[in-house]
């Protein structure tokens, strides 16, 4: 047996072992087999009222696929596989999901500083140009998005303009890889179970 196709299947093995903690860690979490929004955000510690939990409202609706306000464990799985080793492209047709608020495929400019306003709030006011030198205010990040992306200047930006514009800017890229991208939650969670189970065993 080769060298690589034996480490294809500890890959494997060590991808099925962590699917079967994840799912006894959901069950544990969710008897029920479902997920709600409380018990998502109480799996990553953000409290209500927080701008934390304004984005984890679209985070949870973006990863509700089949949109009947609960997860079950393959949307679970496919949030966190997504969040932890997915693709640029990937993340980018997510976040513009998240970035979607009615679905309708385009980002108009109230959906975007709605969310863009949250992620101000998080970043606590400190989002600045390519520079690093001029800080922008959540309207100026709007603009500047809309600059990068919305290639044909009417006023809304599509799936591909987003995931396109967003692959040739390192502006846009760093913004949403630090922001838009739970993956710091998703870690921490990880981290915090290991750490139990190690504990209680």
């Amino acid at each position: 047996m080769g060298q690589n196709q034996q480490k294809q299947i500890q890959e494997e093995e060590l991808e099925l072992n962590s699917i079967q903690d994840l799912y006894k860690s959901f069950i544990k979490e969710c008897p029920s087999g479902s997920l709600y929004l409380h018990e998502f955000k109480r799996m990553f510690g953000v409290q209500n009222g927080t701008p934390e939990s304004q984005y984890m409202d679209s985070i949870f609706r973006a990863f509700d696929m089949n949109h009947d306000n609960t997860m079950d464990f393959i949307e679970y799985v496919a949030a966190l596989h997504l969040v932890l080793r997915g693709k640029l492209e990937d993340k980018l047709r997510w976040s513009f999901k998240v970035f979607d608020n009615d679905d309708s495929g385009r980002l108009d400019r109230h959906e975007l500083l709605k969310i863009v306003k949250i992620i101000y709030k998080i970043k606590k006011g400190s989002v600045s140009d390519e520079a690093g030198k001029q800080s922008l205010t959540p309207a100026e990040v709007c603009d500047r998005i809309f600059q990068e992306v919305d290639d044909n200047s009417d006023g809304q930006i599509t799936l591909d303009e987003f995931v396109q514009g967003a692959q040739r800017s390192p502006w846009l890229q760093s913004f949403l890889r630090l922001d838009v991208n739970p993956s710091g939650w998703v870690q921490r969670y990880l981290c915090d179970r290991k750490l139990m189970s190690s504990k209680s065993s």
